[in-house]
């Protein structure tokens, strides 16, 4: 073994640790171990074909199964070993073609060669592991355990269900003020076939919101009307009455109140089953725009904002950074709750649309860390990859809006069977139209008691 490990010399050390590198066994075959080297090629072949089947065969389930902590950790682990296998191999090889031992330079060459080659296969190998932590972090902090059949195999997850609802709320706290409200709520209704989604704004100022049979409703017969004489009982205030009130939501822990009271009543008020919710902080809002790296919106007319007017979002389609977002979504200067409302939908809509894989890898981390920090929800987790699955058919199909704001509905005095009628004719309109999406036109849906297609409202 000696006399052919110190029969090769600078050139061919370094050509032969290369070429094994990129295709094991290079080395063995050079140095005569031809069984050693037939092996390594293969091992190598069937490695590499096995990662090529997971990227062309399983490519639509990768984001799936990327929100999967068991599979992240199987990911984790099988990066991990193949990464020390091939550096592994590397140092083998390297220790097979190194020049003789009184060649220094020679040997100091190469070994600085055989050192940073596995540092190549290591570093990525290291991010990656990284990642798959850090996601693993995210799904279990913020989406609540369940047990069964992964989503993944099973052939219906949303039980046969044509349509999935989510109610997607935007919490705000002020200074003086405890607690949160929930300022922006709107119920993504998605077409579980095709991801053609229909989102009902609900006004924060509604008042007279009839609560869910129960205790809540044994309370505020007549209607929700808050705390007492300071407050003044609207559609935002629920959920944090819910969190202050045990007896409204019988056996339900906190900050579980809140979400459980809100969705049953939304539902009543729209007539559909919300099934989920999720909940962002606009703060944390705010800090996962500047994680992507801003968001680029359309803004019609110029937007004033901050608490003295000491700012100005300019018209103009712009990339709007974190705190410019925040402002355009929250801001009433010269405008009203019902023009905000829109912009939100419209920040909604640009964010789904910017969020594209390449963006989220780049800035994951400081994603992770704001997910973390900004978002609450109660989607399990062994319906994740059925939502990751869905999500990608909403970002290819057409989003429309529907907000019950005058002059359509009177918030002092809602409605109620009026709204109902409007969601359930907005609902069979677009299962109707299911064959013709593609053609369908902004100019059909422009009058103020029909949804909104926000691809042309939002510019």
């Amino acid at each position: 073994m000696t006399g052919k490990v110190r029969g090769f010399g600078l050139g061919a050390s370094i050509a032969l640790t290369l070429c094994s590198a990129m295709l094991w066994g290079v080395a063995h075959l050079a140095a005569e171990r031809r069984k050693t080297g037939l092996a390594l090629m293969a091992a190598y072949v069937l490695m590499l074909a096995g990662v090529l089947t997971v990227f062309t065969a399983f490519s639509a389930n990768l984001l799936s199964l990327a929100v999967q902590p068991r599979w992240l950790t199987v990911l984790t682990v099988a990066l991990v070993v193949i990464a020390l296998a091939w550096t592994g191999v590397i140092v083998w090889s390297f220790l097979l073609v190194r020049p003789d031992r009184s060649d220094t330079v020679g040997r100091f060459l190469t070994t600085t060669l055989a050192v940073a080659l596995c540092a190549l296969v290591l570093a990525p190998t290291a991010y990656a592991t990284r990642l798959a932590y850090l996601s693993r972090d995210v799904v279990n902090s913020l989406f609540p355990a369940t047990t069964g059949s992964s989503p993944v195999v099973a052939q219906d997850p949303f039980n046969g269900a044509d349509r999935v609802n989510f109610l997607l709320l935007g919490a705000d706290a002020a200074p003086g003020r405890p607690g949160v409200r929930t300022d922006s709520m709107t119920v993504a209704s998605v077409d579980t076939e095709t991801g053609a989604t229909v989102l009902f704004g609900l006004p924060r100022n509604l008042q007279q919101v009839q609560l869910p049979e129960g205790p809540a409703k044994a309370r505020f017969p007549y209607g929700f009307t808050g705390s007492g004489p300071g407050t003044p009982g609207l559609l935002n205030e629920v959920f944090q009455y819910a969190e202050d009130n045990p007896d409204m939501v019988p056996g339900v822990e906190r900050g579980k109140r809140g979400p459980a009271l809100l969705k049953q009543t939304i539902s009543d008020i729209l007539g559909i089953t919300v099934d989920h919710y999720a909940m962002v902080d606009m703060k944390g809002f705010a800090e996962i725009i500047d994680a992507m790296g801003g968001v680029k919106v359309t803004i019609k007319e110029p937007i004033v904002y901050g608490r003295h007017r000491e700012g100005l979002l300019a018209a103009g389609t712009r990339k709007l950074s974190g705190q410019e977002a925040l402002w355009y979504g929250r801001s009433r200067t010269d405008s009203d709750d019902y023009v905000r409302m829109g912009r939100q939908k419209c920040l909604l809509n640009a964010v789904a649309k910017q969020a594209d894989p390449m963006t989220v890898l780049n800035s994951f981390e400081r994603l992770a860390a704001a997910t973390k920090r900004a978002i609450s929800t109660d989607l399990p987790q062994n319906l994740l990859p059925a939502v990751v699955d869905l999500s990608q058919k909403v970002k290819s199909a057409k989003i429309r809006s529907l907000s019950f704001v005058p002059p359509l509905i009177t918030t002092a005095d809602p409605d109620w069977y009026l709204i109902r009628r409007k969601v359930s004719q907005a609902l069979d309109e677009q299962s109707a139209a299911k064959p013709a999406t593609a053609a369908h036109t902004p100019a059909e849906t422009q009058s103020p008691d029909d949804p909104v297609n926000l691809d042309a409202t939002c510019g």
